[in-house]
């Protein structure tokens, strides 16, 4: 953690309600560009640093189990009150399981889950957590997300490209070069 954000930062930023990141609808390119993954109605989609996204809402919609990571109990409690469910929890391997419908939150560090923790997905929807990272902590965001997704897996990954000199995020600069 020593080049992104701490995590109690995180969980201050939440607590205190500086998430201008948070958007309030479903992103356009979510919408434009999941069909293209020709996924299984039914398929569980895992989204890393999920936050209280609606894009989990959008994608629930569409048969989709929604299987995301958080380490904010604000965040997860937000999005569950958001749609007004109540989901049961319960405690594997370090991280707080929240589920209700088709969601499931895992509270935790999101580099420290398992796929044992998660669970099958089938696919992954990224639109915060590559960008979210300084360059320093997207090799082990990788590492995580190459250890939770099965060989073949589908995956939409949101980025950003600019000059980083301009801003220093987050969102961070990413480019193309660099996811692939």
């Amino acid at each position: 953690y020593d080049e992104c954000m701490q995590p109690e930062q995180w969980l201050e930023r939440w607590r205190t309600g500086q998430i201008g990141f948070h958007q309030s609808t479903v992103h356009p390119l979510l919408q434009r560009w999941w069909p293209r993954l020709a996924l299984p109605h039914d398929a569980r989609v895992y989204v890393p640093l999920c936050g209280r996204s609606l894009d989990m809402a959008w994608l629930a919609a569409r048969g989709h189990a929604v299987v995301g990571s958080e380490l904010s109990p604000v965040a997860i409690r937000d999005f569950y009150a958001g749609l007004g469910l109540q989901p049961g929890r319960s405690e594997t391997d370090g991280f707080v399981r929240h589920a209700a419908g088709p969601y499931e939150i895992l509270e935790g560090d999101a580099l420290a889950l398992d796929a044992a923790v998660l669970g099958a997905v089938a696919a992954a929807y990224d639109r915060a957590a590559l960008v979210a990272l300084r360059p320093g902590m997207r090799v082990a965001h990788a590492a995580t997300m190459a250890r939770l997704l099965p060989r073949g897996a589908r995956m939409l990954l949101v980025a950003c490209e600019y000059p980083q000199e301009l801003k220093d995020g987050p969102p961070f600069s990413v480019e193309a070069r660099e996811v692939r």
